[in-house]
């Protein structure tokens, strides 16, 4: 944010009140304030035919009269300048003929510097706090070593400018969810966020949690060693690195960060921005108490009803793909929520959602959450297009229900995500 700028222009120094004329030959005195008297001697200009204060000078005369000294004349006229009479006057009470001078002219090129230094120095004092509070932000979110032995065999970053990251979506709270063990990872969605090189926009690849993939014997591992199973297994067998690594086996795209992202925590995010709308496709029962009641259309809803809303798959007739669907809306209806005139412009409530978001987000050591404000400050919902990782939809494999993979579709579009082609990608396959 940067300070208004000075309402006053123009050089350091004394300068004229608008709208005036200046006087050649006058002193640089004049007469005090709401006095008729004089101070000093000087000489009149004669024949401008304008006062100082930028009117008519009424009866000054064309040429200057015979004679030293002031003029007019001490005493001239009736009784003299103090007389009952006295000289006839202008406008504003000057006596005729000699130019009115004005009231103390005030120093504004001097009060115009004093307040841009005041104003500079207020933005300095201002960025610096938001320098700190910014670097504070960073220091609030949880931070893991996702990158953890990742050597061998990671894809090496090709494409400069763009940037690859890795959301983990679960959901403490998800009263469906079964008890984790300390300091585990489990991943209800997750998504391969690319970002192309001009920042401009972003597309969400929401990779199926039971998609049936081969899953890395190592962190450090070649990808074609270990065994197949759901992806979602990526994070008991080795936890987030482990995850990291079988993404990046299955698509051969490097990832430069990750987030966690808590959707239990995302209660309040939501609540902080005032709740969301979002489209209700069909009028179901929620399965958890209190069991609300989704009503076809466009709903308002509080953090509760938002996260509510998510959670239910068994409602839907593709299940898990349609609930991965409804996390996609929800991420869109909070980033066109935040990113709105409201939040950005109230200090309270952007405080809050920031406080809140650092709250419900893991990252990777070396994400800087002010690095990406900046850099991707222009996102907006309208700029993302989300898209599910091509698949050929359930199969029972070893007694399993799993995703199978579409692996032709699939490499044509990682290939697009890791040479940052995806527009090229997006428009052969509008559907």
């Amino acid at each position: 944010m940067s300070a208004n700028s000075s309402p006053w222009g123009g050089p350091a120094g004394r300068a004229s009140v608008p709208g005036s004329v200046g006087i050649p030959g006058a002193m640089d005195r004049s007469a005090v304030p709401g006095s008729s008297g004089r101070v000093g001697s000087a000489a009149p200009a004669y024949g401008s035919g304008r006062s100082s204060g930028g009117g008519p000078s009424y009866g000054a005369p064309s040429s200057r009269p015979s004679g030293d000294g002031d003029w007019p004349p001490r005493g001239s006229g009736p009784g003299g300048p103090s007389g009952p009479g006295g000289p006839p006057r202008g406008p504003g009470g000057s006596p005729a003929g000699r130019p009115y001078k004005g009231k103390r002219k005030p120093k504004w090129g001097r009060i115009a510097l004093v307040a841009g230094a005041v104003l500079i120095v207020a933005g300095i004092i201002a960025g610096i706090s938001l320098y700190g509070y910014a670097n504070g932000l960073n220091d609030d979110l949880k931070r893991t070593d996702a990158f953890s032995e990742l050597t061998n065999g990671r894809p090496a970053k090709t494409v400069d400018g763009a940037l690859n990251v890795l959301l983990v979506g679960s959901d403490s709270r998800d009263p469906d969810a079964a008890k984790d063990t300390t300091n585990a990872w489990r991943a209800d969605t997750l998504i391969l966020m690319h970002i192309p090189a001009d920042h401009k926009s972003a597309q969400l690849i929401s990779i199926p949690r039971d998609l049936w993939v081969n899953i890395p014997s190592a962190n450090d591992a070649a990808c074609d060693s270990g065994s197949r199973a759901k992806i979602n297994a990526a994070f008991a067998f080795g936890g987030l690195p482990r995850a990291v690594r079988t993404v990046e086996c299955m698509t051969d795209v490097h990832l430069d960060h990750v987030l966690a992202i808590d959707f239990g925590g995302f209660k309040e995010v939501t609540d902080a921005l005032g709740g969301v709308d979002l489209k209700v496709d069909q009028t179901i029962t929620s399965i958890h108490k209190p069991h609300r009641k989704f009503v076809k259309g466009t709903m308002h809803m509080n953090g509760e009803q938002a996260l509510d809303w998510i959670r239910q798959r068994k409602q839907f007739p593709r299940g898990d793909f349609d609930r991965m669907r409804h996390q996609q809306e929800f991420l869109k209806a909070l980033m066109d929520k935040a990113a709105s005139g409201g939040t950005l412009s109230n200090p309270s409530k952007l405080n809050d959602f920031l406080k809140s978001v650092t709250k419900a987000v893991t990252a990777d050591q070396d994400f800087s959450l002010t690095d990406m404000a900046v850099q991707f400050r222009s996102l907006r919902g309208e700029n993302l297009t989300f898209i599910t990782s091509p698949n050929k939809g359930s199969e029972t494999i070893s007694g399993q229900s799993v995703v199978v993979a579409d692996r032709e579709k699939a490499l044509v579009l990682y290939k697009a995500v890791a040479s940052d082609k995806m527009t090229e990608w997006m428009a052969a396959n509008k559907s």
